[in-house]
C-alpha cells in the first residue's frame, strides 16, 4: 500500500505513519494511532491530529472529538512531572478539593494546566481506588495517600529540585 500522502521530514512523522501503515490506514483504529502520536510527540498538537486525519480519511472533527472525548489524550504539552488529585467521594469528603486550591495558590496552576516553566501539570481523576488512604495524590507513578496541603507542596517541590 502506498502512502496517500506526504510524510513531513520530522521524524516522529515518520513513526506515525508506519503506525498508520502497521493497521493498513483503517479508520476504527484511530484511538490506536492516537495513542501511539501522543506517545511519540507528548500531546496531540493541532498538525498532529490534521496529519492523523488525512493518513485514516477521516474528517479533522471526527479525529478532534475522538481527542477531546477521552481524558488520556491530551492537546496541551504536560510538565515534567504530573501530579494527580484523586477527587473520589472519599477524597473529597477528605479534603481533596483543599490540595487542589492550595496547589493552584502556591503554583497558580489549575486541573489540566501546566506551570509556566514546564515542570509539573495538574490532573485530576474521579477515583483512583485509593479510598483507604483518602486523600490521594498521585506524583508521577507513585501513589500517596492521607495527604496535606503542606505534604503535596513539598513534594512538590521535591520533584522540581535540579
Amino acid at each position: 500500500m502506498s502512502t496517500p500522502h506526504a510524510v513531513p521530514a520530522d521524524k516522529r512523522f515518520r513513526v506515525l505513519e508506519v503506525t498508520m501503515k502497521r493497521h493498513q490506514y483503517r479508520q476504527d483504529t484511530l484511538i490506536e494511532v492516537l495513542h501511539k502520536a501522543q506517545e511519540v510527540f507528548g500531546y496531540l498538537e493541532d498538525d498532529v491530529l490534521a496529519y492523523v486525519a488525512r493518513g485514516l480519511k477521516l474528517p479533522l472533527s471526527r479525529v478532534y472529538g475522538v481527542a477531546t472525548f477521552y481524558h488520556l489524550f491530551s492537546l496541551k504539552p504536560k510538565g515534567k512531572h504530573t501530579c494527580v488529585v484523586c477527587l473520589g467521594t472519599a477524597c473529597y469528603v477528605k479534603g481533596s478539593q483543599q490540595l487542589l486550591d492550595d496547589i493552584d495558590h502556591a503554583l497558580h496552576i489549575k486541573p489540566g494546566e501546566t506551570t509556566a516553566d514546564g515542570e509539573i501539570s495538574l490532573v485530576t481523576a474521579r477515583c483512583i481506588g485509593a479510598c483507604g488512604i483518602a486523600p490521594a495524590v498521585v506524583y508521577d507513578d507513585e501513589v500517596c495517600g492521607k495527604q496535606s496541603s503542606s505534604m503535596v507542596l513539598a513534594k512538590l517541590q521535591e520533584l522540581v529540585k535540579p
